[in-house]
Order: C-alpha cells, then sequence, then structure tokens
C-alpha cells in the first residue's frame, strides 16, 4: 500500500578473496650454488650444438632458473586478478510500536516486527528487500509487506550524495485482488558539518493496484547530529499527490519530528511524533491521526 524504499544504517560485512602464489622453489634455485663440475654433459653438449660457448656455464643454469621463475610468477599474478569482490552484505532488524509510512498507520496501532537484508558493490549498485507485519483487519492488505529494492546510491562531491532506484511493494498473503505496485525514487543528499538534509521523489505509474491512477510523493528530511552526544534530531515532510491518500482531493501532506539515539554496539532507539492529512468518515479507523512512535532497532 504506501511504502517506500527503506534507509538502513547497518553495519556493513565486507566478503573478499585475495589469492595469490609464491615460486618459491625459484628462489630456492637460484640461491643455491652450483658447481662446475655439477653441470651435465648433455647441457655442454646441447650449448655445443646451438654454438653456445659461454664462459661460466655456471650462469646459463643460473639464467634457465631464473628465466622460468619469472615465467611462474607471471602466470600467477594473471590468475590472482580480481583480488576484493567489491561486495557488502548488511542485515537489519527493528521492533516498532506502530508501522508508520507517510504518515499512516499499516499496523492498526499495534506493535510491528520489520527487518530487511542488502547486497550492495563498491559500484555504488544495491538490491535488498525489507518487510514489516500489517494489521490484517485495518488495512486488509494481509499480514506481511515485503518489499523489493534495486538501485544505485553515491556522491557526487564531498558534500552531495544521490540515490536512485526502484521498488515492488508486495503483499504476499493478501485476500484475492491487486495489491502489488511498483515505484520509482530518486533523491539527493546534502551534509554541512553535523548537519544533513535529503530531498527526494517517488513516482508510481498507473497501475491496477493503484486504481488504474499515478501516485508521486516528494518529501524533505533534515537531521542534526548533538555534539558530544549519541543524539540525532530529525524533521521531515512529504506530500502525496494521487492514489495512495486518504484525502477527499488525492493530495495530503505528511510530517514527523523525532530524534535517533545510538546505544552502542549495533543498537539504537528512534521517538518520534507523525501525523499526516486525511478525510476520514465518523466511525471509522482513522489511519493518520497523529501519534508517537517509538522504534528499537539492529543492524550488522
Amino acid at each position: 500500500m504506501l511504502t517506500s524504499i527503506r534507509g538502513l544504517s547497518a553495519a556493513t560485512l565486507s566478503a573478499g578473496m585475495l589469492i595469490s602464489a609464491a615460486p618459491a622453489f625459484a628462489s630456492e634455485i637460484s640461491e643455491a650454488p652450483v658447481a662446475d663440475e655439477e653441470i651435465s654433459a648433455e647441457l655442454v653438449a646441447a650449448s655445443a650444438a646451438l654454438d653456445i660457448t659461454p664462459a661460466d656455464p655456471t650462469k646459463v643454469v643460473l639464467s634457465t632458473s631464473t628465466a622460468r621463475a619469472a615465467e611462474t610468477v607471471e602466470v600467477d599474478q594473471t590468475s590472482s586478478i580480481g583480488g576484493e569482490t567489491g561486495f557488502s552484505f548488511s542485515a537489519n532488524v527493528a521492533l516498532t510500536s506502530e508501522y508508520r509510512f507517510r504518515g499512516v498507520d499499516l499496523s492498526g496501532g499495534e506493535i510491528a516486527i520489520q527487518g530487511g537484508f542488502d547486497l550492495s558493490h563498491s559500484s555504488g549498485f544495491y538490491a535488498g528487500t525489507w518487510a514489516s507485519s500489517l494489521d490484517e483487519d485495518t488495512v486488509g492488505y494481509g499480514s506481511t509487506e515485503l518489499d523489493l529494492y534495486a538501485g544505485w546510491s553515491g556522491d557526487l562531491s564531498d558534500a552531495i550524495s544521490a540515490d536512485v532506484g526502484v521498488i515492488a511493494y508486495t503483499y504476499p498473503d493478501a485476500v484475492a485482488g491487486d495489491f502489488d505496485y511498483y515505484e520509482f525514487y530518486g533523491s539527493l543528499g546534502f551534509s554541512l558539518g553535523p548537519v544533513s538534509a535529503t530531498t527526494g521523489v517517488a513516482y508510481a505509474p498507473d497501475q491496477d493496484s493503484l486504481g488504474s491512477t499515478d501516485n508521486l510523493y516528494i518529501y524533505t528530511d533534515l537531521g542534526i547530529g548533538i555534539s558530544g552526544t549519541p543524539l540525532t534530531l530529525n524533521g521531515h515532510v512529504g506530500y502525496t499527490d494521487g492514489f495512495l491518500t486518504f484525502t477527499n482531493d488525492s493530495k495530503a501532506f505528511d510530517w514527523s519530528i523525532s530524534a535517533d539515539v545510538a546505544l552502542g554496539g549495533n543498537f539504537s532507539a528512534n521517538i518520534a511524533y507523525v501525523g499526516a492529512e486525511g478525510d476520514i468518515a465518523p466511525g471509522s479507523y482513522d489511519f493518520v491521526d497523529d501519534a508517537v512512535v517509538a522504534t528499537i532497532s539492529a543492524s550488522f
């Protein structure tokens, strides 16, 4: 229903392999003293046949051994091309008092369990999956949301970064009907000391699951780290124009003010005040009422 690319602060586990070989036998041969009397008669005969008359036959043996060692090193270096794979894997898990997406309650005011996995490459390309429990009775999309996404992110300069990709929102145990949909997204991030800002857009084209209409979402996030503390303060405002709203004119703002606290290790906590615009009929479940949401998460 209402979801977007998941912001993950997972610690990265690098996976790489470097293969190398050292032809020890070459150095052993080249360092071993060779006496003139140990040179075989066959080698001398072969030299004579080729009209080679070395002043010191010992040097012929040393030269031959050195050439073979050099050839072996060259072959081994070619076989080890690749080094680090450039791939990294991360995972995250969270327990939240309420699943809110773009200000909308998707867990019926109940606790939600969430988590995901990401595979990224040093080139900036990534792919991942994220899931959350839902409330079947109020949302009506089954008990699980499963998101699949892929894209590219990277730095454009020391202070500017970019992120573009596509995400599919799926509801594997929903009742019969069209619920799954996909969305394209892009954002720019800016940083200046402890202050960071992100502005982005997400667009879902016409799809049956969106009532044969589209949906546009734009947003801005601000964050500031408090020097000398594990605390980061955040602000968010978003605007939806399209199918994924609870307003009569299909246009709605959502907002949140939150604080992140690093708890040490891989753990962090967040407390947020969240809300969104909506025209909810009296007696109906209010998906967009203001709420305080607490979350504890871990990343690996």
